[in-house]
């Protein structure tokens, strides 16, 4: 090829370098890391012109900028390196370098999937890549120079075992504990004659006196018991009497007092059946009380559950005694610690989230039932694990698979198998091992170029050179 079609050959090469710098990201007057202005003076021979500010902007013929400035002359010598199709001759080196080794077969410029073993020009009249032997392995990796590496941003880290910790924030209530509530109700027809001063919302313990209640047939179950006792009645008959009274749920100190007194009470105080505060007070003086009528209710606050939901997606990370960290709203700042004491069988249909259930002491009482919360679930795995920044993961959705840097500038695509996530990290259950180097950043360039020469690789395959040669002097078409 004569010096003008090099010279031709190079511009087209370098009009394209500019398109990919601005493809990936660089701003379009930056100066290119490709072309030496100290090189440009080195005598020799001039290939092309650039713009003296580095603009991506060549000439076949010298010429000036505005202000009078001579464009820089780029001569063959130059170390560039476009990584462009095609073969410019400033690549004297690498040129060389590869004309050590034989050609397989020759690519499309343009990427398309068509391969010849001969030279040839595609219908824009640009030749055919060649591919020279061990520029694409068998084992899919692809292979880039230092050139397109730099531009691209490729970076590489070593894979390490570490611990993964992660928060997952969750809004919630508080709730009463269902098995800390009672309610204070007769188990036979009776009259409140007095209630004591509670009202709902007073604290009361357990053995505190509510009210006093009369009931003909307490007092009927009163008399026999004392009848029994007074005749010194032993065994099943006494006993028997006593049951009565205790199948009417009467207060054991009423049992003690009429023991101790042998005298039948007109009524009998009607105690607290635990400590709590009062939710519900139905009782008035002098009412008629029917069997299982509720009178009084009462919760123990001392220890609430929180109700949480989550995403579904992240139901996996929790298990039963995960810590969790509480912060109700309207606390200012004060947060209460707690462990996941259930996790509810079914999802919330309306939302599509998982319920937990947290149990928190509150010795202070200061967690109010319907009390809006944020809590954070933390999750993740107590020992190291192999894992890698979540940059570093190709995922399509189906699969995911990372890029293995097998130095001097050959990567490998990889499968792998992913685990828990958190912090920026992933675990790595199956794929990689440790030490490996893997790309972090600029993979899905490095991706592209894989996965474009696996396609062309297999076209190349189901068209073997030899059965697809032409014969002598004939020029190949696909």
């Amino acid at each position: 090829m004569n010096r003008a079609l090099w010279a031709g050959a190079a511009a087209i090469i370098a009009v394209a370098t500019g398109a990919f710098v601005a493809s990936i990201g660089l701003r379009p007057d930056a100066t290119p890391p490709l072309v030496s202005a100290a090189r440009a003076a080195d005598g020799s021979a001039t290939v092309y012109y650039q713009d003296p500010d580095g603009k991506p902007r060549y000439s076949l013929t010298p010429r000036k900028a505005p202000d009078g400035r001579d464009w820089r002359a780029v001569p063959a010598s130059a170390d560039i390196s476009f990584d462009a199709p095609g073969q410019p001759p400033v690549e004297t080196k690498a040129a060389d370098a590869k004309g050590e080794r034989g050609i397989k077969y020759y690519r499309n410029p343009m990427g398309l999937p068509d391969t010849s073993p001969v030279p040839k020009k595609d219908s824009m009249g640009m030749d055919y890549i060649p591919v020279y032997e061990g520029e694409d392995s068998d084992d899919g990796s692809v292979k880039l120079s230092p050139g397109r590496i730099q531009r691209s941003g490729a970076k590489s880290e070593v894979v390490v075992r570490r611990p993964i910790r992660s928060l997952i924030p969750a809004p919630g209530t508080v709730q009463e504990d269902e098995r800390r509530v009672s309610v204070v109700a007769l188990r036979f027809e009776g009259f409140v004659e007095s209630v004591a001063n509670v009202t709902t919302g007073d604290h009361v313990h357990k053995g505190q006196v509510l009210m006093n209640v009369y009931s003909s047939a307490l007092s009927s179950a009163a008399a026999e018991y004392l009848s029994a006792f007074n005749a010194g009645a032993t065994g099943k008959e006494l006993k028997g009497a006593r049951r009565r009274l205790e199948n009417l749920a009467t207060p054991e100190p009423a049992i003690k007092e009429l023991e101790r007194t042998r005298e039948i009470s007109l009524s009998i105080p009607w105690l607290a059946p635990q400590d709590g505060e009062i939710l519900e007070r139905n009782a008035v003086n002098g009412m008629r009380a029917g069997p299982g009528d509720v009178l009084f209710r009462i919760a123990d606050h001392s220890l609430v559950w929180v109700l949480l939901d989550i995403a579904e997606r992240d139901l996996a990370q929790v298990a039963l005694g995960t810590k969790v960290t509480i912060r109700p709203r309207a606390l200012g700042g004060q947060t209460f610690i707690g462990a996941v004491a259930l996790i509810y069988p079914h999802l919330m249909a309306q939302t599509r989230t998982a319920r937990l259930r947290i149990e928190v002491e509150n010795p202070d009482d200061a967690l109010r039932p319907e009390m809006y919360v944020d809590a954070e679930i933390e999750t993740g795995t107590p020992a190291p694990v192999l894992a890698v920044p979540e940059s570093t993961v190709l995922d399509s959705g189906t699969r995911q698979a990372v890029l293995v840097d097998k130095g001097e500038g050959r990567f490998e695509p990889r499968e792998v198998k992913l685990g828990r996530r958190g912090g920026g990290y992933v675990e790595i259950t199956q794929g990689l091992s440790e030490g490996e180097a893997v790309v972090t950043s600029a993979n899905f360039l490095i991706d592209a170029e894989s996965n474009l020469k696996a396609a062309l690789k297999g076209f190349a395959d189901a068209r073997s050179p030899q059965a697809a040669e032409p014969a002598s002097g004939a020029e190949a078409h696909p």
